[in-house]
């Protein structure tokens, strides 16, 4: 599923138009992004929590070349999901 098919099925569920859909997607989805790049974490209980992690700098390998290199340090997003989502996925 891509966004505007679930920009479709956001539209479907809460009986609105599409773009007013796409309007609430897009607003969430920009909120989420905005908490966790002010490195504050989100928790929604029973769906899962947002937030970075610090990734400290290390040495890899170049897997054609053999040559190691530095990885720099790094903070990247991550997502945790919380166990009524895992349960649904589960089935």
């Amino acid at each position: 599923m891509n966004k505007t098919e679930f920009i479709g099925k956001v539209s479907e569920s809460i009986g609105a138009d599409t773009a007013q859909a796409a309007n609430v997607v897009n607003a969430v989805l920009d909120a989420v992004t905005e908490v966790v790049a002010s490195g504050d974490s989100l928790a929604i209980p029973g769906f899962g929590t947002f937030r970075t992690v610090k990734r400290p700098e290390r040495t890899a390998r170049n897997p054609q070349t053999g040559a190691t290199m530095t990885v720099p340090e790094h903070i990247t997003p991550v997502f945790k999901a919380g166990k009524r989502f895992r349960d649904a996925v589960k089935g």
